[in-house]
């Protein structure tokens, strides 16, 4: 199956509810503090907008709510205006793609420079993410963090240098490869050989500027490889369990385990196809995480949804070996990626864990205050010198 990737163009409202609509308005759902006077109505109002119990309804709006990592393909900075509906769901912070290995590294640079510039345009709405205090500035201020990611070090174009170039343009995390091999290492989908010399080094650089090492979609070996090679806690951005979904891009117990020993996060994403029976729903969603709760404790859990508003496919055919037919088959559709959990269901994710029996402070924990932790680990101020 020639599958290709995603782009995000267009609407999950609908093009009509949003034509002509000022940002304002899309973002008036997002989550304000409750203050004196004003406390029960916004319960009310979160409660009906979510959807959730009263209860679920004031532990979201309490949250620190991180999705570490949303999907789409780069298109036009004017896709951002999308970024509202994490902001309606109660989003603290996103990390947006801006490239990976099956397109140009030009692509990514072409990415964050327009990006950042739409940002700075609707500051009164988003805050570009340099530091951990931004994300707490913008959960005071009601607003939305977004920093970005690479999947694949294909961006480097084989040079360790662009390390230090992307952290200083707001990227906070990137994987070693993107489902098949590269310079740094093996993909998930590939005959992973282990992580490469050129691997290695551009993890002592991540790890010397404060940029997270992301094993999401990358092979076995070299994850444990980058897992062992990286000074700092590792994350997996996107990766669900393969005990429950035998999928090659989801990842083994030992796997879990491991990047929990470097102190770092698992997050689950809301890609029907990795989440396996239920038709992707939210349950099934919590499902995984419950699984690596009991792996490896509550500390180690967070969500990183991959979620798209809308998926159409590139102009031009993308590598179909990204995507092999055997892991990618043609009864899941012409876009397997098509079918995910939406950034409307994330406060569905906190009613759930609660439903099931979690305690309040475990659940701050998964929806944010474990990436927070890692973050204030691992980012470092942006060396002027």
């Amino acid at each position: 199956m020639n599958i290709q990737r995603r782009r995000f163009l267009g609407s999950f409202l609908g093009p009509a509810f949003l034509a002509g609509m000022p940002l304002s308005t899309l973002v008036a759902g997002s989550r304000s503090p409750p203050v004196a006077a004003d406390a029960n109505a916004a319960l009310i109002d979160n409660t009906q907008a979510w959807g959730v119990s009263e209860r679920a309804a004031a532990l979201h709006a309490s949250a620190l709510v991180w999705d570490d990592h949303a999907g789409w393909g780069f298109n036009k900075a004017e896709d951002l205006q999308w970024l509202a509906l994490w902001s309606a769901a109660g989003a603290d912070f996103l990390s947006v793609n801006i490239g990976y290995d099956a397109t140009p590294w030009t692509l990514a640079i072409q990415a964050v420079s327009q990006y950042r510039h739409w940002i700075r345009e609707h500051s009164d709405h988003f805050i570009q993410v340099e530091t951990l205090q931004d994300v707490q500035r913008a959960r005071r201020e009601n607003k939305l963090a977004v920093s970005f990611d690479l999947e694949g070090m294909g961006a480097l174009n084989g040079d360790v240098g662009m390390v230090d170039l992307y952290y200083r343009l707001g990227v906070r995390q990137m994987l070693i490869a993107y489902n098949l091999n590269n310079l740094a290492g093996g993909g998930c989908h590939d005959n992973d050989a282990g992580l490469t010399p050129f691997g290695r080094s551009a993890i002592r650089e991540m790890n010397r500027v404060g940029m997270l090492v992301d094993c999401s979609h990358t092979g076995y070996r070299t994850a444990l490889e980058a897992m062992d090679a990286s000074d700092a806690p590792v994350i997996f951005s996107h990766s669900n369990a393969r005990n429950l979904q035998d999928h090659e891009r989801n990842i083994t117990d030992d796997l879990i385990e491991a990047c929990a020993a470097t102190g770092g996060v698992i997050a689950i994403n809301g890609v029907h196809l990795y989440l396996g029976p239920q038709d992707g729903t939210v349950n099934r969603l919590v499902d995984h995480i419950e699984y690596m709760v009991q792996l490896v404790g509550p500390e180690h859990v967070g969500i990183g949804l991959d979620s798209v508003p809308v998926q159409i496919t590139d102009d031009a055919p993308a590598d179909p070996r990204y995507w092999p037919a055997g892991q990618y088959p043609a009864s899941a559709g012409p876009d397997p990626f098509a079918q995910v959990v939406q950034p409307d269901a994330i406060p569905q994710i906190t009613e759930r864990l609660l439903d099931i029996g979690y305690d309040d402070s475990a659940i701050l924990a998964i929806m944010g205050g474990n990436f927070a932790r890692v973050a204030e680990q691992v980012w470092k101020p942006v060396n002027v010198a």
